[in-house]
């Protein structure tokens, strides 16, 4: 079964980058002018979205350097640990739908000093591909469109971050535990 899961992860994202261009020439689809115009269309979302991602940078700081990420580790830790969940993982969890590059680092982080194919390397790979940084991707969608009230795209993109988290813990426990 490992040898399975290793064969299609070393395959899967090659073969998805070959396909959308070659499916694209096959529909008549300009792929080089169509690559440059969205290119164009990102650098002008880009400078539009840059006053959110300060505001949301500087709330993920606050948040950080206030304790409250410390506070919630050591109030679910104990908790999660009698469910099997390593404590070293939950700050993944806050962290990721807060912040990519704070999530990333953390989790590498984990891998280096845990290792990549200890239970926790594993668990914190797959946190990494099963949430998303929830925060981030509302405050730079909605803003770059302007949309001022997400109404319930925040408590789904929570909810499905936590669904993402526990099933990646669930999955990586079955396989590897």
């Amino acid at each position: 079964m490992l040898a399975f899961i290793n064969l299609i992860s070393s395959w899967a994202i090659p073969l998805i980058i070959a396909f959308i261009p070659l499916f694209a020439f096959t529909r008549k689809v300009p792929v080089y002018e169509s690559f440059i115009d969205g290119a164009k269309e990102g650098f002008d979302t880009a400078v539009q979205i840059i006053p959110h991602l300060v505001g949301m940078m500087v709330a993920i700081s606050v948040f950080r350097a206030s304790g409250a990420l410390d506070f919630f580790v050591g109030w679910t830790g104990s908790f999660l640990q009698l469910l099997g969940v390593p404590s070293e993982i939950i700050p993944l969890g806050i962290l990721r739908p807060l912040t990519g590059t704070g999530s990333l680092a953390f989790a590498t982080d984990l891998i280096r000093e845990h290792g990549p194919d200890s239970m926790i390397g594993r668990m914190a790979s797959t946190i990494q591909g099963s949430t998303d940084t929830t925060l981030y991707v509302l405050t730079v969608y909605m803003g770059a469109v302007g949309i001022r009230n997400g109404r319930y795209a925040l408590k789904v993109g929570l909810f499905s971050d936590a669904v993402g988290f526990i099933a990646a813990i669930a999955v990586c426990l079955f396989f590897f535990g």
